[in-house]
């Protein structure tokens, strides 16, 4: 019987405002816990904001473990000993603060902490039911939406690919984003994780399980959108651009969490697992290449995003509108100074069909698009994305 329903979940809390990390002590003071699990990355530890937070939680009295070896995108091997860690330690609340890989293995590992075999759920695909461990996250980027999605990514080193958990619980207890914490991101970041929250709003605007209440969170974002993002990426220390993006990613998270991305992360996948490409910067390289061919089946919905984008009206010539959003996501590429080939990235040519190839197998994604993508047509997406063709 087909499902004639759909679920919209958030986080129990989502704080937003300038300033907001202040009032991380008295959300923590709330949960009693005896001992608080921080996750971070080598970054931010010796940029000093880990510091900074631990100097924050002092006045609680309560022992603060930090796990920060995470560099770069994550892996399923690294989460167990994130997990392993804090079960020594017997932590008793997870804090993650940072971009998406913090975050993603921040609730992981609170999701995992009391199950004693953690094989069922990173390797044999078992959905996590319960978490019994409360998550706080705190985002450093605007981008992946990680602190209000139900998803977390991971690079599988057997299988050379990157998997992706999927389980309500991955929601944090409290989720809270302050701009301030995104003035530091460097531009190439702040590019390539802006681009991904946009990616997140028109993949989810145009997906098979969108809804009119997720298409309300995917069209304020692309709004919102070009509005901040070049500043953002150029004039970091610049507050309301910075907000602006936490805003773009906020809702696009929210969006990606209900209706799902499609085809640009299913092709984005295998070459984060092979070539170890950051997630954002692969799929802002492969949107307007991956537009150009699955825009044809909602002309509709290019229509409507161009005129999020400031495009044009393309009401009485719809047809041109798919091209006009492609060539702004090409150019865009260049404007914030972003790959806009795969060669560009050292991907080896003789790797295509074997992306493809994997590509092809992410059926939860691509089975979300409107458009069906074969392997064949996979490949010729992979290979004018190699020449930097439109």
């Amino acid at each position: 019987m087909q499902t004639l329903f759909q679920d919209f979940r958030m986080p129990s809390n989502l704080r937003f405002g300038v300033g907001a990390l202040a009032t991380l002590p008295e959300e923590v003071k709330q949960w009693g816990a005896t001992k608080i699990g921080l996750v971070s990355d080598r970054g931010l530890e010796k940029a000093g904001l880990v510091g900074r937070v631990v100097e924050l939680l002092g006045s609680l009295s309560i022992p603060i473990v930090t796990f920060t070896e995470i560099a770069g995108e994550p892996t399923f091997r690294l989460v167990e000993q994130a997990v392993n860690h804090f079960k020594r330690e017997q932590c008793d609340l997870v804090i993650g603060i940072g971009g998406g890989s913090a975050l993603d293995v921040a609730k992981t590992t609170a999701s995992l902490l009391d199950k004693s075999d953690l094989d069922p759920y990173l390797r044999r695909n078992e959905k996590i039911e319960i978490r019994k461990i409360p998550c706080i996250l705190l985002p450093t980027t605007s981008g992946t939406g990680s602190e209000v999605t139900m998803n977390a990514i991971f690079g599988d080193e057997e299988q050379e690919l990157k998997r992706g958990i999927v389980s309500p619980v991955l929601l944090p207890d409290l989720a809270i984003i302050d701009p301030e914490l995104t003035l530091s991101c460097p531009p190439r970041v702040t590019a390539s994780s802006g681009i991904d929250a946009f990616t997140h709003a028109i993949e989810s605007y145009i997906s098979v399980r969108a809804t009119p209440l997720t298409k309300i969170y995917a069209e304020k974002a692309m709004k919102q959108f070009p509005h901040h993002i070049t500043k953002a990426v150029h004039h970091g220390a610049n507050l309301e651009a910075r907000t602006g993006m936490c805003w773009v990613s906020t809702l696009a998270g929210v969006t990606l969490a209900n209706a799902g991305v499609g085809a640009v992360h299913a092709l984005a996948y295998p070459l984060g697992g092979k070539f170890h490409i950051e997630h954002g910067i692969a799929n802002a390289l492969l949107m307007p290449y991956v537009f150009q061919v699955i825009g044809t089946t909602c002309i509709q919905e290019m229509v409507d995003v161009a005129a999020f984008l400031q495009l044009g009206d393309y009401h009485q010539k719809p047809s041109e509108a798919l091209n006009a959003v492609v060539d702004y996501f090409y150019q865009l590429l260049k404007q914030l100074d972003l790959p806009s080939s795969l060669a560009q990235l050292e991907v080896d040519e003789q790797s295509l069909p074997v992306l493809a190839n994997q590509a092809s197998k992410i059926d939860r994604l691509l089975n979300n698009t409107p458009y069906y993508l074969n392997e064949r047509k996979i490949l010729q997406i992979y290979q004018k994305a190699f020449r930097g063709e439109l």
